[in-house]
């Protein structure tokens, strides 16, 4: 599958990717920082932003698209950052193409199951009769009595986009419902890996707890731990200390 991409500066390349809902367009200021340095790639994930819809979406499928973004491109070593659900498909990259990878970068992800807390968000946008609505308030204000945080409805309506004059939804809905189990699976458990990585944590967030630092050192053998004080959108509450804690992580020998 051809990923849809944005490039940023020249230098080694630096893959970045988003999380569930999400698209590259979310590394905004990340991107533009590390492209100072880097070839900054920001690409959005099957079934997410600008990039192919599919039936099928699972880490291996995920991994596949990025490697057959690198042949494209001819990056025959990257550097990779992945956030929520990219840092899972970064992990399942990392292990099954080492070869391809200079140092892994994880963003308040852990390797394991996790319990579904994304369905109701699905169903709710499913949910909402598009064509009965003119504006990005009016599906806000529909979402609103379904999904009360209005930092997760601002974050959804990201990719609320207009179609013909009609509103939609750039994200392929249908098919993270059916495939979201295989999202919630737990990835690399029988490999291995020996470069150097980062696991970044968000202190306020539960999606890294201390059995899972423990359970990534057995997998990744090399990995380094740190964290911020921020919940599970590190890159995007602490902007800055995140930009040079990765940025100290990638210039090291």
């Amino acid at each position: 599958m051809q990923l849809h991409y944005q490039t940023l500066g020249q230098g080694q390349p630096l893959i970045l990717l988003h999380g569930l809902f999400g698209s590259g367009d979310n590394w905004g200021t990340v991107a533009k920082h590390l492209s100072q340095h880097y070839q900054v790639i920001s690409v959005d994930l099957r079934n997410h932003g600008r990039s192919p819809h599919s039936a099928s979406q699972n880490y291996s499928n995920m991994a596949d698209d990025l490697l057959e973004l690198c042949d494209a491109l001819s990056l025959e070593r990257i550097h990779l950052l992945g956030h929520s659900l990219g840092g899972k498909v970064a992990m399942q990259f990392a292990t099954d193409h080492p070869d391809r990878l200079e140092k892994l970068i994880v963003a308040d992800m852990a390797m394991r199951a996790y319990a579904d807390a994304h369905t109701h968000l699905i169903d709710a946008m499913m949910g909402i009769d598009l064509t009965t609505l003119q504006s990005r308030h009016e599906v806000d204000k529909a979402l609103n009595n379904i999904i009360p945080q209005a930092m997760v409805r601002q974050f959804l309506l990201m990719n609320l986009v207009k179609s013909d004059s009609n509103l939609a939804w750039r994200i392929n809905l249908p098919a993270l419902k059916t495939n979201y189990p295989s999202l919630q699976q737990a990835v690399c458990e029988n490999a291995h890996y020996e470069k150097p990585c980062l696991f970044i944590r968000g202190e306020h967030s539960d999606y890294v707890q201390d059995v899972d630092t423990e359970h990534i050192k057995t997998n990744f053998t090399n990995a380094q731990f740190a964290s911020l004080p921020t919940g599970h959108w590190v890159h995007a509450e602490q902007p800055q200390a995140f930009i040079e804690m990765v940025g100290n992580f990638l210039v090291e020998s």
